[in-house]
């Protein structure tokens, strides 16, 4: 696997320079770009003469856009004979935000090749995406699970692929996705007979495995930085208790007063507490994790996009694949509790060459993932000091909605038992201070002497 590497410096290569169709060119116009970003630059002049690519380059340098123009470019140099309805190309992302992130750029900047584009990822619209896909696609974006749920139901083949990308390839196997990412690769032309191209922040062994297995000798092109993380982030850590975190990040949005934050937890029990806070104090926020129905989600992401909501508080399902222009500041409330995922955090600041700046809070939770963090970026993160006599006190935030109860497992509508305590669900465990629920049997159905505390209700 030849390896060839660049600094990261600004390229001056230009997309007038790569022979690109009219229509691909039409598109490069259209989202105003002129020059290449490092990445693009060693990428492109290979991968559109054909050849398999392998690209490593931090967060936010223009990946996607790379790949997209390699998929336009062979898809109208090489029309489709025998694909009919069935997909030329394949696009396989970690996440739904990912895939929706890649799919929206195509249609900007594919929107005038008169390529079909399609979308599949689970949590919603199910039938419509079927439908979407039964009337005929030419690049197909998508999650593995949703992608393979369709294929099975012979809604689409994959005998027509002609350029395979797999985006975050290193997240993938983060994700335990990898026996699905082998499911559809064994089921695509042979290696001969199709480009392949792997994209991500970080290529570990590996992926780089799947690379040689799955790939026909493709080129390992590195963007190579002094830093893990990006050059223009401004970096540094707090140190305060936990009760002092919620003052402190009120403090903060104060001082900044105008910028654009994005704020991570690692739980989405404290990104409700963060959002529920900090819209009781003034500031207009939204937070964002795995529970949150897939269509909600969407709406907060474009809200926060479009500028008309400040700030975003989020677990790590929004660390990765999003570009949000202009984000101001990226706060760690709680410190990632695994180091690449710190610098994909903060990747969402600073993205194409800007500036910005990245906080984070070494609490005394998380403060002891620190070390690890700072030996994977290569050095030391700046300490700031708080004056905690300074800190504001908080206006209580609202208490959290109650979740709808929807019965079924995990359900927490309470059931009497004999004792008058109330029992969890269907399951007879104790959970009052009294008697027993149902059969008064623990967990494990081991029946539990009665506290002499009295029953409550």
């Amino acid at each position: 696997m030849p390896e060839n590497k660049i600094n990261e410096t600004l390229s001056d290569v230009s997309f007038s320079s790569l022979e690109l169709l009219p229509s691909v060119r039409e598109g490069v116009d259209k989202a105003g770009f002129t020059f290449c970003t490092p990445i693009q630059a060693l990428t492109l002049p290979i991968a559109l003469k054909g050849l398999d690519v392998a690209g490593q380059a931090q967060t936010g340098t223009g990946k996607t856009a790379a790949f997209l123009l390699v998929i336009f470019q062979r898809l109208l140099e090489n029309p489709a004979k025998q694909a009919g309805k069935n997909p030329r190309s394949l696009v396989l992302a970690p996440t739904r935000e990912l895939a929706l992130q890649i799919h929206k750029d195509a249609l900007l900047l594919g929107g005038q090749t008169g390529l079909r584009f399609a979308i599949a990822y689970g949590g919603v619209d199910y039938e419509k995406q079927r439908k979407t896909l039964e009337a005929g696609v030419d690049v197909l974006i998508g999650t593995p699970g949703r992608i393979i749920d369709y294929f099975k139901q012979h809604v689409f083949n994959l005998k027509n692929i002609d350029v395979m990308v797999l985006d975050e390839a290193d997240r993938m196997f983060d994700l335990g996705f990898i026996a699905d990412i082998r499911y559809v690769l064994r089921r695509l032309p042979p290696l001969d007979q199709r480009q392949s191209l792997m994209f991500s922040a970080t290529l570990s062994h590996r992926v780089l495995e799947l690379a040689y297995e799955h790939m026909n000798e493709p080129e390992l092109m590195k963007v190579v930085t002094e830093n893990v993380t990006a050059d223009h982030v401004s970096q540094s850590v707090y140190y305060p208790a936990n009760e002092e975190k919620l003052p402190l990040l009120v403090s903060l949005l104060r001082r900044y007063d105008g910028g654009r934050f994005m704020i991570f937890t690692n739980t989405r029990a404290a990104a409700d507490r963060v959002e529920r806070t900090l819209n009781a104090n003034g500031f207009h926020s939204a937070a964002i994790s795995g529970q949150v129905p897939q269509k909600k989600r969407q709406t907060l992401l474009k809200s926060f996009h479009d500028g008309e909501m400040p700030i975003l508080v989020a677990t790590d399902v929004a660390a990765r694949g999003l570009h949000i222009p202009d984000v101001s500041h990226v706060i760690n409330f709680d410190l990632p509790q695994d180091a690449p995922d710190y610098v994909h955090r903060i990747g969402r600041t600073a993205r194409l060459g800007a500036k910005g700046e990245a906080i984070s809070f070494a609490c005394e939770n998380y403060a002891f993932h620190l070390p690890e963090i700072e030996q994977y970026i290569g050095y030391s993160i700046p300490v700031e000091h708080a004056d905690t006599s300074e800190l504001p006190e908080l206006k209580r935030a609202l208490p959290a909605a109650k979740r709808p109860n929807r019965g079924g497992r995990g359900s927490q509508r309470p059931m009497r038992g004999k004792g008058g305590g109330s029992g969890r669900n269907n399951r007879g465990r104790s959970s009052g201070t009294g008697g027993s629920g149902a059969a008064g049997s623990g967990a494990h159905g081991r029946r539990r002497r009665p506290k002499k505390a009295p029953a409550t209700d």
